[in-house]
């Protein structure tokens, strides 16, 4: 599994070559949108962006999922949105949206991992978890 710091290295090395590109490159990976996520730390308090794919959306709702690469620990965004789902998105670099942050109920979960799964990773990130990898709904506040 990869460690923090090399999840911290890989998205400061994406949004350096988003910068680097004027937003030319890095605003899809893997055939799937990347966007912005900002989340107050839940312990911390202090505010964090990752850069994250979106496999779908769910009619407003833009679909996370927390695979943290098939790891059988969630990622530490997943922990901040649980205690603190108020976040900001930006897609495309474009203005910051104020968002609301859920995980999906098991029967959403149940609908949307079919159509996740079909995305290049994520069906071999759960297999090779022990945990129930997460979805979880970004919706306009």
């Amino acid at each position: 599994m990869v460690s923090e710091r090399g999840f911290k290295a890989l998205n400061a090395t994406h949004r350096l070559l988003t910068k680097a590109t004027r937003g030319r490159l890095g605003w899809r990976a893997g055939g799937m949108p990347v966007l912005e996520l900002t989340t107050t730390g839940r312990r911390s308090g202090n505010r964090h962006t990752i850069m994250l794919t979106s496999p779908l959306r769910d009619g407003e709702a833009i679909v996370l999922v927390a695979s943290r690469a098939g790891d059988d620990r969630h990622p530490d965004w997943y922990h901040n949105v649980c205690a603190h789902p108020d976040v900001d998105v930006r897609l495309r670099g474009g203005a910051w949206q104020p968002m609301h942050a859920r995980v999906a109920t098991p029967a959403e979960r149940e609908r949307l991992w079919p159509r996740v799964a079909d995305t290049r990773w994520y069906e071999n990130y759960q297999a090779r978890s022990k945990r129930v990898i997460p979805l979880v709904l970004v919706e306009p506040r």
